[in-house]
């Protein structure tokens, strides 16, 4: 994780990065504010439009948490300029996602509709429209990465993809592993 923590991070200018004695971080950017508490062990450094994250000391512990905070500073920094955005993909006769207002509206074969309510600082956007004009393709984003992954997360749980035809809701990109069927029946019956 040493190489990670070591990596100096780039502040553009139109961002703002202040921090309290204690390390309570808030950076500021055209897209939004974020703020975290770090670690108190670790020093924080901003010289040239470069952020860099120092640890005390050699120890486990503080070098596994030099790579975790500067990690997630970084995230903070980049999510505050260019934000954060997970695609999700629905495959199924019928399934579709519809938004009304800020909701997300999803039909994917239960005997309700399901309604996803975004939280704060969430965009839910319905995108693609397949030739049976049915929209099959969600965008979450944000400016927060784990949010943004949280909520992509809940969605994708209202229906799973099933492994074997493949219906369900997924990640844009993602495979999923297929099963065999029942085998047909050979031959006869025997007596």
């Amino acid at each position: 994780m040493s190489r990670i923590g070591r990596a100096p991070i780039a502040v553009p200018p139109k961002v703002q990065v202040n921090w309290t004695e204690d390390n309570y971080i808030t950076v500021k950017g055209p897209k939004g504010e974020l703020s975290r508490q770090i670690d108190s062990d670790l020093t924080l450094k901003l010289e040239d439009g470069t952020l860099t994250v120092s640890r005390p000391s050699d120890s486990k512990e503080h070098r596994s948490k030099h790579g975790l905070y500067r990690t997630l500073v970084n995230n903070m920094v980049v999510g505050v300029t260019t934000g954060y955005t997970k695609q999700l993909e629905i495959h199924g006769v019928g399934y579709r996602a519809t938004k009304i207002g800020e909701n997300l509206i999803i039909q994917v074969g239960y005997s309700h509709p399901v309604q996803v309510q975004p939280p704060d600082g969430i965009t839910l956007s319905v995108d693609g429209v397949d030739a049976a004009s049915k929209a099959t393709k969600v965008s979450v984003s944000g400016i927060d990465k784990q949010l943004v992954g949280e909520v992509a997360a809940s969605i994708r749980r209202v229906r799973k993809p099933e492994p074997y035809k493949g219906k369900g809701i997924r990640y844009a990109g993602e495979k999923v592993r297929r099963k065999a069927g029942k085998a047909g029946k050979v031959g006869g019956k025997k007596k």
